[in-house]
């Protein structure tokens, strides 16, 4: 599924009206749409009556029309003009002539009629403006916004359901209007836009649905941002033959772990057995083999020599290079320090152009390719790579400051993928997942709770079990960012976002594996 600018969904819909469908046909579908929507989740709540906020363009019409099946649903509706619309307008003359109570704004002294609505609606209904707003919200408008922003602070109860957009959100940069309405529920049309995954926009969208509206198929190939779903996430998950034995899932090698970050190299170890491949080696300096072994029995070792405690000396590159070929997979960098002799092991590892498997590459892993001296690391790191920074990570990479880079996530990812010929994996909420190929991949979960230490060891550690697999770096590494987020996602509802550990998230692997090759729908 493409995520898209406003410029791009009109692009959309103009294409598809030259393949024979028009913009009223887009229009009822989209409304139609929005009433199921509305009526699914006025029904779980157990709610009766519904306000609807009707603006001046396509997203009051597509409102309008929705208010013509809740009527003849039997479902009590109030339409709210905060507009006046062409005379001509099929939908509002339905409206005011058989099915719903239609209050205009310009009629209504004091909002005393709004107040009244909004005392008695179970759910409002923002179909305002939509992808329209392009200027800030005046008059009016802004009176009727504040309005139901004060009725939803005293009856937090009230349902909030945004048509396409919460009306004050920016369809393509997530900027916000002051007086933007929080939403419970996001309806996208067609397809989401670009503002639904950029903050602070994405903190007023609540859940987010999308519903089709009958778009021509395959007008949106060159469109390159994609959004991950459980139907695209099942056609990637690896088979399991009954026939199989430990060889056929694959053989993972991580180099990780010093003396300061034991845990890194444990947890990424475990996600990558429980991200299903069939043999883990962790190569650890080897006077902590014996921590990691009381707690990660599972797991196979290669003692590394060490130049101090807990460090790996250069010459620990020699072991790794004689033993990785028979891996399928090799992750390199999690709690590994920034020892000089710990540099010198990843350079005679990563930059010497030794054939090596498909590379995960995170942390230390990435704080050495980003350090003094090694300018066009790229050239040498092997193209089957997936790099995992966070932003202070991808800063460092990129020499981008921190400010272009949280308003540009994925323009920024695309470009150093295209650049470094490598798969990047930008993290943080609303991961994106870029490709040499020009196209990326985001995460729709945002997860504050995921934002704790070992998190990314976790995901890198996923990444390299599905790599062991057989996938492609591009579907690995993408699979490995959704199965994370839904392992997150399934800690948050059980305990909450306060509190959760990292190692929390491991036996939520293979669960969150099941129910994307088991589960319903997207």
């Amino acid at each position: 599924m493409k995520i898209v600018s406003s410029e791009q969904m009109l692009r959309l819909e103009d294409f598809s009206q030259q393949q024979g469908i028009s913009p009223s046909c887009l229009m009822e579908n989209a409304g139609l749409a929005v009433a199921e929507r509305i009526k699914s989740h006025l029904y779980r709540s157990g709610g009766l009556k519904v306000l609807v906020l009707v603006g001046p363009g396509n997203n009051g019409g597509d409102g309008l029309i929705a208010i013509r099946h809740l009527s003849n649903w039997g479902i009590d509706t109030i339409t709210y003009l905060c507009s006046t619309r062409q005379p001509d307008d099929h939908n509002i003359n339905v409206a005011s002539n058989k099915v719903s109570t239609v209050v205009r704004l310009s009629e209504d002294k004091g909002l005393v009629q709004l107040d009244e609505a909004l005392q008695s609606a179970d759910m409002v209904v923002d179909a305002i403006l939509g992808t329209g707003h392009s200027r800030p919200i005046e008059g009016g408008m802004r009176d009727v916004l504040m309005a139901v922003t004060h009725a939803k602070r005293r009856r937090p109860d009230l349902q909030i359901l945004a048509v396409d957009l919460p009306t004050g959100v920016d369809a393509n940069t997530g900027d916000v209007d002051p007086k933007c309405l929080n939403a419970d529920v996001t309806i996208a049309l067609g397809l989401p836009k670009l503002g639904l995954y950029d903050f602070p926009g994405a903190e007023y969208t609540g859940l987010v649905e999308v519903a089709d509206i009958g778009l021509s198929p395959k007008l949106d190939d060159d469109i390159p941002l994609n959004l991950m779903t459980r139907e695209w996430a099942r056609k990637l998950i690896p088979k399991r033959p009954q026939s199989a034995h430990k060889g056929t899932f694959g053989r993972t090698l991580i180099v990780a772990g010093s003396r300061n970050y034991i845990g890194a190299a444990y947890l990424a170890a475990a996600a990558a057995g429980r991200s299903g491949s069939g043999l883990v080696t962790l190569a650890i300096p080897q006077s902590l083999q014996i921590a990691i072994a009381a707690i990660a029995p599972e797991v196979t070792y290669l003692p590394l020599p060490e130049s101090s405690y807990g460090v790996p000396s250069s010459d620990a590159a020699d072991i790794i290079l004689e033993r990785v070929s028979g891996y399928q997979s090799l992750l390199v960098g999690c709690g590994l320090g920034q020892s000089p002799q710990t540099y010198e092991l990843l350079d005679r590892l990563l930059l010497s152009g030794h054939h090596l498997p498909p590379i995960t590459i995170d942390a230390d892993g990435l704080n050495f390719l980003s350090a003094g001296g090694n300018d066009g690391w790229w050239k040498k790191v092997p193209s089957h790579t997936v790099l995992t920074p966070h932003p202070g990570e991808m800063t460092r990479l990129t020499q981008a400051s921190m400010q272009c880079l949280e308003g540009n996530r994925s323009h920024l990812a695309l470009q150093a993928a295209s650049r470094w010929d490598k798969v990047v994996v930008l993290k943080g909420a609303f991961t994106v997942v870029a490709f040499p190929s020009g196209q990326a991949i985001l995460n729709p979960t945002s997860n504050p709770g995921l934002a704790t230490a070992g998190s990314g060891d976790v995901l890198a550690g996923t990444i390299a079990g599905l790599l062991a697999q057989g996938l492609s770096v591009e579907n690995g590494a993408a699979l490995g960012v959704y199965l994370h987020g839904k392992a997150g996602e399934k800690v948050r509802d059980r305990i909450g976002e306060a509190g959760i550990l990292a190692s929390d998230l491991l036996k939520e692997i293979p669960i969150s594996i099941r129910d994307a090759r088991e589960g319903p729908g997207v």
